[in-house]
């Protein structure tokens, strides 16, 4: 019962911070502000070393570079990334403010409501499209290892 109890709260704290990004989309009216905002979120994503921009951390499918990293302690995943696009980088210190510091379960559970709810997924090319499903696809494939891991 603790468990699903746990598992609830943190769904619920994703969920929150989810509320808390269309809140602040909400009182942004045209795309350009919205857009200004999204990079001013990459720009205060703390810097990903040099050491972790290896072939290994870059996620496929972007039309940019992305690196992506996760690391897994105390039953937490924790993210970190960086790009060569202010668009992408702001995307995914998105995805990084919801997704870090959750449970690898909640993280695979989570539905990222949030991305069509700011309308986000209409304001993108197809090749971003694709890089914010690829960005997606690697956050929870971490997540999924994981959860494997701890349950071996």
């Amino acid at each position: 019962m603790t468990d699903l109890y746990t598992s609830f709260n943190k769904m619920t704290e994703i969920n929150k911070i989810q509320d808390e990004i269309i809140d602040e989309f909400t009182d942004l009216d045209d795309w350009m502000d919205r857009y200004a905002y999204i990079i001013e979120m990459g720009n205060a994503l703390d810097t990903l070393d040099e050491s972790l921009k290896t072939p290994d951390n870059l996620i496929e499918g972007c039309q940019s570079r992305l690196w992506l990293d996760a690391q897994y302690s105390d039953g937490i995943v924790t993210y970190r990334a960086d790009s060569d696009a202010m668009i992408v980088k702001g995307i995914v210190a998105m995805l990084i403010r919801v997704l870090s510091g959750q449970k690898p379960q909640d993280i695979i559970d989570a539905d990222l409501y949030f991305i069509d709810s700011i309308g986000l997924r209409d304001h993108l090319s197809p090749t971003r499209s694709n890089g914010l499903l690829s960005m997606l696809k690697n956050m929870k494939a971490y997540a999924t290892a994981f959860a494997a891991m701890h349950d071996a």
